[in-house]
């Protein structure tokens, strides 16, 4: 089953006695994500990654993957590619979800989460990256894969080696979303600006002029003064 198709399958499902779904205790399906999932931060929480829980797992699942996005990057009204937050691969299929602030570096060997690997976001690091929308209301997709197989993708995971890799091996999608927009801006970093470069003032985004193709991928490029 392709991607496109398995979403398809898995959202009409009224017939069936389980569905696969993705819920969170603290996000709510198209409401707005709490602060301190964001890079606003809600006093000192700050980027922490949400609770996740799911549910209807399909028979003969061997992993799970998880991918986060946001499809209105940089602006909602003129997206251009979706901005990847978190990548996790090779979840346990008997896990039945992940605590608030989840993180691979946590896991010792022989903790219920040691086999999952914790991908590279479109910060170029590892592990997960809250909200930070430089203009507008963005929404957020949490997209859960079921596969009938574990992935091997190399020690460097990314979106885009994850969803090559999973064609032809996916059982189910379960998906959860929710949206963000800062309540006003203030002197800080912009989102979509890759680490190491220097601070900025929002509102605003990064200029479009300076986003090279790439494939099917666009990444911002800046250049260092």
């Amino acid at each position: 089953m392709n991607i496109a198709q398995a979403v398809v399958d898995y959202n009409d499902t009224g017939s069936q006695e389980q569905v696969f779904k993705l819920t969170s205790s603290e996000l709510s399906p198209g409401g707005r994500m709490p602060r301190k999932y964001t890079a606003d931060g809600q006093g000192k929480k700050k980027d922490l990654s949400p609770p996740l829980e799911w549910y209807g797992v399909p028979e003969g699942t061997k992993s799970l993957a998880l991918v986060m996005e946001d499809p209105d990057a940089p602006d909602p009204n003129d997206p251009i590619v979706p901005w990847t937050h978190w990548v996790l691969v090779n979840i346990p299929p008997t896990l039945k979800g992940l605590p608030e602030n989840f993180s691979t570096k946590d896991a010792g060997e022989d903790s219920e989460y040691s086999m999952i690997k914790e991908g590279y976001n479109d910060w170029k690091v590892p592990g997960y990256r809250g909200p930070n929308p430089p203009v507008g209301d963005h929404r957020y997709e949490f997209t859960l894969y079921a596969l009938d197989d574990l992935i091997n993708i190399g020690n460097k995971a990314t979106k885009e080696k994850l969803l090559e890799a999973m064609e032809g091996h996916i059982l189910g999608v379960a998906e959860l979303a929710c949206h963000y927009s800062k309540e006003k801006f203030t002197t800080g970093r912009d989102s979509y600006m890759p680490v190491g470069a220097p601070d900025h003032s929002g509102p605003g985004f990064p200029d479009v002029t300076k986003f090279p193709r790439r494939g099917n991928k666009t990444h911002p490029v800046y250049k260092m003064p």
